[in-house]
């Protein structure tokens, strides 16, 4: 069994995996369910297009295109596409190759369909269109003086006088009393383009023309971009056959189309009723046409989700049978992976299900690897835990078997924000809202509400425990909406007034069981004693907590033999934190123990104490004398404090440098060794001859092509081959100086980090500072308002303030408030925590898996 801690990444193996051709994509099918496999590229030097399987992928590609097709033409037409569900049979369904030939076939066949109904719409859709335009030009036409009073007959005498049928289209005649031609031209253009088309024609024609043009009220569509737009209908009055024919190539230029009109009312009165009857007949095709179309979508629409999760299970498999390494003599793939140890037999047990399942006789074979690269890092978390590891990884991903704080964020991050949001009823209400998310999971997770509902849903039970830390930090606090709770007796007593406006001193009979007194509500010197409290709170907390990264880092010097580190840094950095802060925080605790009304002297302020600390040590002012022998005490802190900086600098450097040396002149000798024992073999031998030759195949060294790798491992048939895995990086030169100057930044940065980190803290002061006052306003400015009237309107206004108070307090103390002292809470973790023992260097575990795949996560 692999060693596995509490907070420790799991132990993960190199497999390397030897899977018969037959079988391979079945054995891929069955580990992607798993989802136990991080598999590596083996083949970093081929492009996509080189690779086994990028013809598979290609035809994918292609289905997924009809795919999105389909989607697009369903959403189009408001047909509604169920969401793809992981956690459906289909999502779970083992796929064969057979699946997507049948999958391929149907696609094309609905293609075929959908491509013709859509063709028949787009022609019937035009021709409708057009016999619109035709209509509104033909009605638009028939209050037009200039053509009524051309005689029908006229037209008829051109005609057999030898007039074109284009004459006639664009509405030419003969005047027999002007013998000239007068002629028109009628059609619809954007109405957008009418101004500049009208300009055109009159530049153009120098006046010679006139024009009327009406609006047309439907909205029609432009065939070439598809948009709908508004059009005009118009007719254009001109002289002469040449001048008519630059009008219509102004007309085909600016996009316009052009109809007939007959000059003769009762004709076009006629046209009008054929067009009227010929508009009903196609709306009849449309609708019958439509109709099927969408019955086709539906079919698709109903099948549609299961398609995708079909292709895109299919496209995986081949994406990472792309990854592996073919062996032409043994006919099979060869794959590496990253496995966590423990998950090393259920790996196996797929493995068997695969090759039953195809009904193979040869089953894969997994074996485990000996090697030297950096293994992905693996928390194995749950629905609870997986927020709080979420938290950590935005800072960055533990390196492998760093010590993980997100088994301690657990508690220390909700605990520091309810520090900072310490209030009863803001806490049972963030508590009431996290429940409901927590007991109503399973329906809001198939919810899609947005963005910000799923960060809140995925951090549901991390809401949840901050609601409770805040309930018990409000009830320190005593703080419930800014108001106090008389929970237990009062250990203060009140003295009766004897005149106006005399200030009253409480006197102490006891002692408040537990949290603060509710006496001190309501007084003059409660923000003065609050202050205090919480500000000498938050500095003990924030330096047990950076005392306690500190200690972690011995879990991480003992992991990775780094001994020398334990006292070359670790016993420094602790001695450092504890002589200056350490000491400020039993100072703290010692003062708050001593009853100073029965002392003498005032109690001394304990930040002079820790100045004066530094600018006169070994000496100590009567009026910040705390205890006896205090400035011996202090100077001896100081003494320690200084002599752990060049502690820190040079003992890590020179170390190393030593252990350098050393390892350097056994190298030699070792060389020195060899070569002797050569030189002895030559005198004896007389010639110098290989006594033994060493060939190592390494995984990424593809230089040459994948044929001439077959055809190397087929004149090698019949040898024994030996894997070996490459090491994952060649080790740095040893630089004395880079170490010097990386150990000086670091020990600047640690010695003015506990300085500015234990001033961060202070952070926690200051938002319960402002949550509180922000709180006792709203309060003072809403219901305690409404609550002092005495008038019938009473109950008017408490509802109406009651509404007030409410929306306040969940938009700005629950909502802005809330985020803030999160976002707090997450900076103490990253900045003030994390940087004393975490490096987070490492890089995620994403193994192959479908349902991350399916789900739309980040995979390999």
């Amino acid at each position: 069994m692999a060693k596995s801690t509490l907070f420790r990444s799991e132990e993960m193996s190199l497999v390397q995996l030897f899977i018969p051709n037959e079988i391979s994509h079945s054995t891929v099918t069955y580990l992607g369910e798993r989802g136990l496999i991080q598999f590596r590229d083996l083949n970093p030097n081929l492009s996509s297009f080189q690779r086994s399987f990028s013809d598979e992928i290609r035809r994918l590609n292609d289905i997924e295109r009809q795919l999105r097709d389909f989607g697009e033409q369903c959403e189009s037409s408001n047909i509604k596409i169920s969401s793809v569900d992981v956690d459906s049979p289909e999502a779970k369904r083992v796929i064969t190759t057979r699946d997507i030939h049948d999958l391929t076939e149907q696609l094309n066949d609905h293609e075929t369909k959908l491509a013709n109904f859509n063709d028949s719409h787009r022609t019937l859709l035009r021709q409708r269109q057009e016999l619109i335009e035709h209509k509104y030009v033909l009605e638009r036409s028939a209050n037009l003086q200039d053509i009524q009073s051309i005689p029908s007959a006229t037209q008829h005498d051109t005609n057999a006088q030898g007039q074109t049928e284009d004459d006639v289209e664009t509405g030419k005649t003969e005047l027999n009393q002007q013998n000239s031609s007068v002629g028109f031209v009628a059609g619809t253009i954007s109405r957008l383009k009418v101004n500049v088309f009208e300009r055109i024609l009159w530049r153009t024609l120098r006046g010679n023309l006139y024009m009327y043009q009406s609006e047309i009220s439907e909205l029609m569509t432009d065939w070439q971009s598809g948009n709908q737009l508004h059009k005009s209908a118009f007719v254009i009055f001109a002289h002469g056959q040449e001048i008519l024919s630059k009008v219509r190539k102004i007309a085909d230029a600016m996009g316009a189309t052009l109809y007939p009109i007959d000059t003769n009312p009762e004709q076009r009165r006629i046209r009008i009723l054929e067009i009227e009857s010929k508009l009903s007949d196609l709306n009849k095709v449309l609708e019958n046409t439509n109709q099927t179309r969408r019955t086709e979508l539906e079919k698709i629409a109903g099948n549609l989700s299961d398609w995708v999760i079909l292709v895109k299970k299919e496209k995986a498999i081949y994406h990472i049978m792309n990854l592996f390494n073919y062996d032409r003599n043994r006919r099979c793939l060869i794959a590496e992976g990253w496995c966590p140890s423990n998950d090393i037999p259920s790996a196996q047990l797929s493995l068997r299900e695969a090759a039953e399942s195809a009904g193979s006789q040869v089953y894969p074979i997994l074996t485990p690897l000996q090697t030297k690269r950096q293994p992905p890092t693996f928390h194995r978390t749950n629905k609870f835990s997986v927020g709080f590891q979420s938290i950590v990884d935005a800072y960055g991903v533990a390196k492998y078997r760093e010590v993980n704080p997100g088994l301690f964020t657990i508690i220390t991050f909700p605990f520091l924000f309810a520090v900072m949001f310490g209030d009863l009823g803001h806490g049972v209400l963030m508590t009431a809202f996290a429940l409901w998310l927590v007991l109503k999971e399973k329906a809001l997770a198939k919810y899609k509400g947005g963005e910000i509902f799923a960060m809140m849903f995925g951090g549901r039970y991390i809401i949840l425990l901050m609601g409770l830390f805040s309930i018990f930090t409000g009830l320190i606090y005593n703080d419930l909406f800014s108001r106090s709770l008389a929970i237990f007796p009062s250990g203060w007593v009140w003295p009766e007034a004897t005149q106006n406006g005399q200030s009253l001193e409480a006197r102490s009979v006891g002692v408040y069981p537990f949290g603060l007194d509710s006496a001190w509500h309501g007084t003059d010197n409660y923000l003065i004693f609050t202050n205090s409290y919480k500000m000498k709170m938050s500095v003990i907390l924030g330096v047990l907590q950076m005392s306690m990264g500190i200690v972690l880092t011995i879990y991480n010097h003992v992991h990775f033999r780094h001994w020398y580190a334990i006292w070359a840094e670790f016993i420094p950095q602790i001695l450092f934190m504890e002589c200056i802060f350490g000491y400020l925080c039993i100072c703290i605790i010692y003062k708050w123990l001593i009853n100073w009304t029965n002392q003498p002297i005032s109690p001394p302020s304990l930040l002079n104490m820790l100045i004066y600390m530094f600018l006169s040590p070994g000496s100590v002012s009567p009026k910040d004398q705390l205890y006896p022998g205090q400035g011996l005490i202090q100077l001896v802190l100081i003494f320690v404090a200084v002599v752990c900086i060049p502690w820190m600098l040079l003992a890590k450097p020179f170390i190393l440098k030593y252990k350098h040396n050393r390892q350097e002149k056994q190298t030699r000798a070792q060389v020195a060794m060899v070569a002797n024992d050569d030189d002895d073999d030559d005198d004896d031998n007389g010639d110098t001859k290989p006594r033994k030759e060493v060939v190592k195949n390494t995984e990424d060294s593809n230089d040459t092509p994948r044929q001439d790798q077959d055809a190397e491992l087929s004149k090698n048939d019949g040898q024994n081959t030996v894997h070996i895995t490459e090491e994952s990086d060649a080790e740095e030169e040893f630089e004395f100086g880079d170490i010097m100057i990386h150990q000086v930044i670091h020990t600047i940065e640690f010695c003015l980090g506990c300085i500015s980190n234990t001033a961060s803290y202070l952070r926690l002061w200051a938002l319960s500072l402002a949550h509180a006052q922000l709180s006792s306003v709203l309060w003072d400015m809403t219901l305690k308002i409404v609550l002092s009237l005495s008038s019938p309107i009473n109950i008017i206004g408490i509802w109406a303030g009651f509404a007030v108070w409410f929306t306040l307090t969940v938009s700005i103390l629950m909502v802005m408030e809330g985020l803030s002292a999160f976002l707090h809470a997450l900076r103490l973790h990253w900045v003030e925590f994390n940087n004393k023992f975490y490096e987070g260097s490492g890089h995620k575990y994403t193994p192959f898996n479908f349902k991350t795949i399916l789900s739309g996560e980040e995979t390999d």
